[in-house]
């Protein structure tokens, strides 16, 4: 499945590459003939598109909320939210406007938290994100390695987990297969995105891996399957 990607500043739906936030621009896409993120969702859903990725890049900056907005597009699609929460408290108020809450690497705490935020949350509820940047775990406020991350996603056992290359965000080169091979090991289901391409999409269908978030190769026409 391939899911939509919208990021979201300041009431807008932007683009850019491998996570240089303050350098997005305005989205320009096949879909509409605007930044406006509600009505390129409705397009996406004419379009036979089943659920949304959306980053509210403002709330992950600690900047600003898209949340309003959010909800207005989980109206249409539902919606998958990284707005950078790394709280049950936090949880609960997105959850009655959103779909799904992404709880990222880039915005927890501790690696701990994650116990807590899984054990009180119910887990349909929740998508964990494991955020990489330049082969790195990203983390604001966490330095983990790979086998860590792993470790604690075997023991909280997310029932989705996003791998998310952000330094290939924007790219269309291609998703880094070597990231794959580790994640082999968790139970859970594996969203892949960073740089996505058709190509990626056939051969990583050939190995089990279904679904996919998408943004620029989308945007761009490139990619136009569901």
């Amino acid at each position: 499945m391939i899911i939509p990607v919208l990021d979201l500043k300041k009431g807008e739906a932007v683009s850019g590459k491998s996570g240089m936030r303050e350098t997005y621009k305005p989205l320009k896409t096949v879909f509409h003939d605007s930044s406006d993120p509600v009505a390129i969702t409705q397009a996406l859903k004419d379009e036979g598109y089943k659920r949304i990725y959306i980053a509210d890049l403002d709330a992950i900056n600690g900047s600003g909320s898209n949340l309003q907005i959010a909800g207005e597009i989980n109206n249409i699609l539902p919606v998958m939210l990284d707005s950078g929460v790394n709280s049950f408290k936090g949880i609960e108020k997105i959850l009655d406007t959103v779909n799904k809450v992404i709880i990222a690497t880039e915005t927890i705490k501790s690696l701990d938290d994650l116990d807590v935020i899984f054990s009180q949350s119910l887990k349909q509820d929740l998508i964990m994100s494991v955020d990489v940047k330049n082969g790195h775990i990203l983390g604001k406020y966490i330095k983990a390695n790979f086998n860590e991350v792993l470790k604690k996603i075997q023991k909280i056992k997310p029932l989705e987990v996003i791998l998310l290359d952000i330094s290939r965000v924007g790219t269309v080169k291609g998703f880094d297969h070597a990231l794959i091979d580790s994640f082999n090991v968790i139970d859970s289901e594996l969203i892949l995105g960073g740089g996505i391409t058709a190509e990626d999409v056939k051969e990583l269908n050939v190995l089990g891996i279904e679904n996919f978030l998408v943004g620029t190769a989308l945007h761009k026409g490139i990619i136009n399957h569901y």
